[in-house]
């Protein structure tokens, strides 16, 4: 089986490059993001604070978080419920971030992550999937841009989407939730042993793509 794991910051365009090369090579795409942005979804939604590691952690073993493919595209279940499109809001996001820095959290999600991958050929994405979630994978990759280009692209995935925002507000979140990934104690945002950088600041989708198509031509 083959593996493309593909880490970087917030903004970095992981997911957009990662359901493109899935697509293309036909393998199938495991956004890492959208399983932390659901159970960060569980506890916003019921009014829990996110900050109280204590509680979140006492109750992050019963959430239930699936991954179905309905018509091609991957849908994302909280239980029974379909949540793909309530977990993509700012709020939702620096949820994540947080929880994610939660040692029994990331451990009640590393077995189901690793099991995805275990019989098929994957691309995951996600801050710690070539340093810790698939430590061998085929191909790593650290995919990043400068703090300036991801608030833009962030700014424009949340007015296309009809969401009010502000694009200063979203680069001070972005650094912040930047600060948060990389220096928590669990699962730091790294660049892995063996990963490529591909700085993304300056490139378009199709040759970022075309970069990672490269590595993974040459591992095979």
């Amino acid at each position: 089986m083959i593996s493309i794991a593909i880490d970087g910051p917030a903004g970095a365009g992981k997911s957009t490059i990662a359901k493109k090369v899935a697509g293309t090579l036909g393998y199938t795409y495991i956004d890492t993001g959208a399983i932390y942005r659901t159970m960060a979804y569980y506890f916003i939604s019921r009014g829990m604070d996110v900050d109280n590691e204590v509680s979140v952690s006492s109750l992050c073993g019963r959430i239930k978080v699936g991954i179905k493919y309905i018509d091609g595209a991957q849908h994302v279940f909280l239980g029974e419920i379909d949540v793909s499109d309530r977990i993509r809001t700012s709020e939702v996001g620096a949820g994540a971030s947080k929880i994610s820095a939660y040692p029994a959290v990331r451990a009640s999600l590393l077995g189901l992550q690793r099991d995805m991958a275990a019989n098929d050929n994957v691309v995951m994405d996600g801050r710690d999937i070539g340093s810790v979630v698939l430590p061998n994978a085929t191909v790593k990759i650290y995919l990043t841009a400068s703090v300036e280009e991801r608030a833009r692209r962030r700014y424009a995935e949340y007015t296309a989407a009809g969401q009010e925002c502000d694009i200063e507000k979203i680069k001070q979140e972005i650094e912040e939730r930047d600060h948060r990934d990389m220096t928590r104690e669990i699962s730091p945002l790294v660049c892995a042993p063996g990963a490529e950088v591909i700085d993304s600041s300056d490139m378009s989708i199709d040759e970022v793509c075309e970069a990672v198509f490269k590595l993974v031509k040459s591992a095979s």
